[in-house]
């Protein structure tokens, strides 16, 4: 048996179809579970007690369970539950264009990113689709507002879970679902080259964000184990294809880090590695945890930094901060075990 929140309405027709159902009630489902948001096929009233029975004898309703949640601001995190005892995090941000939930991929991270708390939990599994929708319903139903935009940004590297990543942007893609449009929908990768190219060729216009976080090998070494696989021009190859192919515009994240990546000349060299790019960089001040040695650039570095990039003609931003306070801010996830 598979969960109901995995199946997409394309997978939900086949299923019909193959037995001897009529093609819309696809559609009649998908509206009783992700409009009604009934758990239970017996609530779906204007269905067959046959067509019932067909879809209790081969799909389940799968749950996931909020133990925690914080608050700080405009940002509350939600500490997940999953069925098998596995804890994951999501973190909402409250903006004035909307309510936008960054959601985790993993039960961990095999990235192991030097700055970041969620790469020191090494990957216990992958995220099905399923688990990654329930994140949004689940707080949906908590907060009795809709979530108008979607980061895959939490717990996880999204593409070293690619098939289930894209099984989940199907589903809260479809109109009459959870209707997130592509281009409210990010996914970031720390740079796993091969399904950059692959992420290409989706029938999508989800945004794509690069954790970049150095301009050159050398430091990148050092803070991203993933770079002495990909390295930096292997991986800025990549974005120019994705770039040429589907025409969107790429960001690149860029975490400040105190004397690491931060200085005059790192800001020149990012600079020179980027132009030509259509993307944009978003330089993040670090959120120090107590557990990681790394420091957080100074303000003034950062506006220097930002400057230096602005008069090279590369469209830079600075991350307004979000939920340093309650460890929701980025790099900061680690799905820690206190219950309320």
């Amino acid at each position: 048996m598979e969960s109901i929140y995995n199946i997409t309405i394309n997978e939900l027709e086949d299923f019909l179809v193959n037995n001897e159902e009529k093609k819309y009630r696809a559609s009649q489902i998908m509206d009783w579970l992700y409009i009604k948001r009934v758990t239970s096929f017996s609530k779906m009233s204007n269905l067959s007690k046959d067509l019932i029975n067909k879809l209790e004898d081969n799909f389940f309703f799968d749950k996931i369970e909020i133990i925690k949640k914080q608050e700080d601001k405009d940002v509350s995190k939600f500490l997940f539950k999953m069925e098998d005892g596995n804890l994951i995090e999501a973190v909402l941000m409250e903006h004035d264009y909307g309510n936008s939930l960054c959601v985790s991929s993993q039960v961990g991270c095999n990235m192991s990113c030097r700055f970041c708390e969620s790469g020191r939990l090494k990957k216990i599994r992958n995220l099905t689709a399923s688990e990654m929708v329930l994140q949004i319903m689940k707080v949906e139903e908590v907060i009795q507002k809709r979530i108008s935009h979607v980061v895959v940004m939490g717990i996880g590297e999204p593409f070293d879970n690619f098939d289930n990543l894209v099984h989940f942007i199907t589903i809260v893609n479809y109109p009459k679902g959870i209707n997130l449009g592509s281009r409210h929908i990010t996914v970031s990768t720390c740079g796993v080259v091969p399904k950059i190219y692959e992420f290409a060729k989706l029938p999508f216009q989800v945004n794509l964000a690069i954790s970049l976080h150095a301009p050159n090998n050398e430091i990148r070494d050092k803070i991203m184990p993933i770079n002495k696989i990909y390295k930096v021009e292997k991986l800025i190859k990549a974005i120019k294809d994705y770039v040429e192919v589907t025409n969107r515009r790429v960001t690149f994240e860029y975490i400040m880090l105190k004397d690491i990546n931060d200085s005059k000349e790192n800001a020149l060299e990012l600079a020179s590695l980027l132009r030509g790019i259509n993307c944009y960089v978003n330089l993040i001040p670090y959120n120090e945890t107590e557990n990681i040695s790394f420091k957080r650039t100074e303000k003034e570095k950062i506006l220097a930094f930002y400057d230096i990039l602005k008069k090279e003609k590369i469209n830079v931003t600075i991350r307004r901060e979000f939920g340093s306070k309650i460890d929701a801010a980025c790099g900061q996830l680690r799905a820690k075990g206190e219950v309320m």
